[in-house]
Parts: C-alpha cells; sequence; structure tokens
C-alpha cells in the first residue's frame, strides 16, 4: 500500500493532529482545509491544500492538486467536522444541514471522489471519524449525533461493499479531546425558554470535559498506527475510561435509566430547590 495519505479538516483539532503524526510516521500527506485558502505549500502536517467539503467544485480542485503534490491516496482520512449545541426543537433546518453537510454528506462526497482511484492501484484505506455521540446520543447535541450515526450506517456498509476490492474501512470513535476550536461548536441561533437554561449548563459540562479531555497528539499516534497494520480494526475507540464506560453501559443498561444518567451528568434537570453546590457535582 502506498504510504500517501489525504486527510480533510487537517487545520485544527483531531485532524490537525493525524495529519501531523501521519507524516511523523512517514506518509506523504495532502492535508485539505477550507482555512488553507492561499496558504498552499508545506506544512507540519503535510502539503497544504484548500477544501471545503461540501462544495463539489473544491473537491474536485483539492484531488487533482493532491494527485500532482503526494500522488494516489493510499489512505483517505475523513475528520472534517462541525458541531452545533442546541435543542432538537431550537435547531434550524439550516443548521442541521450544515452539520450534515460537513460530517457526513462531505464525507461521502470523499469516498466517492478517491475509490475509482484507489480501485485502479490494487486497494487503499479509508478512515472515517465517528464519535462516541455516534453510539449514543447527548442532550444538545441532537444534529451532531445524528450525524456521527450516519457515518456509522454508512461505513459499515461501505466496508462490506468494498473489501473484495482490496480496500478496508475503518471508524474512528473519539471522546473529548483538548484543542478544538470554538468556532466548530457554535450554539444555535435559536435558544428558547424551555430550553435555554439546561442547554447552557449542558455546555459548560462540555466545555469543561474537552478542556480536561484526551491528548489529541495520542489520538493521532493511535490512527497512524492502526493504518501502518496490515489490517485496520473496524472501530478504533479513542476516549477516557468513563467514556469508554458509557458506551458499555448503553448497550447494558434500560435505556431509560441510561438517558437519566446522562441527563444528570449534563445537568438537563437538576433537581428543585438543589443548592448550587449540589448542582455543580451533577
Amino acid at each position: 500500500m502506498l504510504k500517501t495519505a489525504w486527510v480533510t479538516g487537517a487545520s485544527s483539532g483531531l485532524g490537525l493532529y493525524t495529519a501531523q503524526a501521519l507524516v511523523r510516521e512517514g506518509w506523504r500527506v495532502a492535508a485539505g482545509a477550507r482555512s488553507f485558502q492561499g496558504q498552499e505549500g508545506e506544512g507540519p502536517e503535510g502539503f497544504r491544500l484548500p477544501l471545503d467539503v461540501t462544495d463539489q467544485a473544491s473537491i474536485a480542485a483539492f484531488c487533482q492538486k493532491a494527485l500532482v503534490q503526494v500522488g494516489t491516496p493510499g489512505a483517505l482520512v475523513n475528520c472534517a467536522g462541525i458541531l452545533v449545541i442546541g435543542a432538537a426543537e431550537d435547531c434550524s433546518d439550516q443548521e442541521l444541514r450544515q452539520v450534515m453537510d460537513v460530517n457526513f454528506f462531505g464525507m461521502a462526497a470523499m469516498v466517492r471522489a478517491v475509490l475509482p482511484l484507489m480501485r485502479a492501484n490494487g486497494g487503499g484505506r479509508i478512515v472515517n471519524f465517528s464519535s462516541v455521540n455516534g453510539l449514543f446520543a447527548s442532550p444538545f447535541q441532537g444534529a451532531y449525533s445524528a450525524a456521527k450515526h450516519a457515518v456509522e450506517g454508512f461505513s459499515e456498509a461501505l466496508a462490506m461493499e468494498v473489501k473484495s476490492q482490496g480496500i478496508q474501512v475503518m471508524l474512528v470513535q473519539p471522546g473529548d479531546h483538548r484543542g478544538g476550536a470554538d468556532k466548530y461548536r457554535p450554539l444555535a441561533a435559536r435558544q428558547s425558554p424551555p430550553y435555554k437554561a439546561a442547554c447552557a449548563r449542558a455546555a459548560a459540562v462540555m466545555a469543561r470535559d474537552e478542556q480536561g479531555g484526551s491528548d489529541p497528539a495520542r489520538l493521532g499516534k493511535k490512527v497512524a498506527r492502526a493504518l501502518n497494520r496490515r489490517r485496520m480494526p473496524m472501530r478504533l475507540p479513542v476516549a477516557m475510561p468513563s467514556q469508554r464506560a458509557a458506551i458499555v453501559l448503553h448497550d447494558i443498561l434500560p435505556s431509560g435509566l441510561f438517558q437519566t444518567c446522562l441527563s444528570a451528568y449534563y445537568r438537563v434537570n437538576p433537581r428543585r430547590g438543589a443548592p448550587q453546590e449540589e448542582l455543580h457535582e451533577l
């Protein structure tokens, strides 16, 4: 397999650390991101190229330039992603589409673009970034959870369909990691009265968990190691023990009990009259 990788969402967060890890492991990387417009050239994350995964013309231009600069992709790593924090009722169609366009439809478009190249080259590897929220939903992350559930289902089907073509598929399921950019997780424009206070509490928990999250460089190394293996795992969870435990509990606890526990963790429904210090601990 050619040690050439095309990485989307490579300008920040987990995409940046994954691209940097691949470069250190000897991969030739085409690093794509919208923010690389006007910044084409070599960097620590590989050869920077502008890429908007929601725009077919941008995808076509990226593929054409990546072929020239680094060559046919032995691996495609789909890291581009955004999050909108808000109640399911408050998220507009535009916000829902934006999240789905980047996290799901953009991923699918990149897969379609590289599969003919990989087939012609005798095989390849596709890595799609999902999330622990691809396995269970969290309150006020409904749009993101829906997109990541879609990534999971699409990738499972894809893995079965392309196996005979010498192409492997892996889902990466990160938990909270440090270093994410605030601009990729905005609040929904509408924060209606029934949800506003609970959404603010949940958003504070999300920010706290990310600030105290895992080392993103460690995730990048794990993805690079998996890509270097003869056979990749179908799923690569990279999360703190508590979040890995939540994945297990989601499958073994009654749904109502699990949702009660998760709601309490995100402080969605604190007890009436509870003192502030108790609310802080929920």
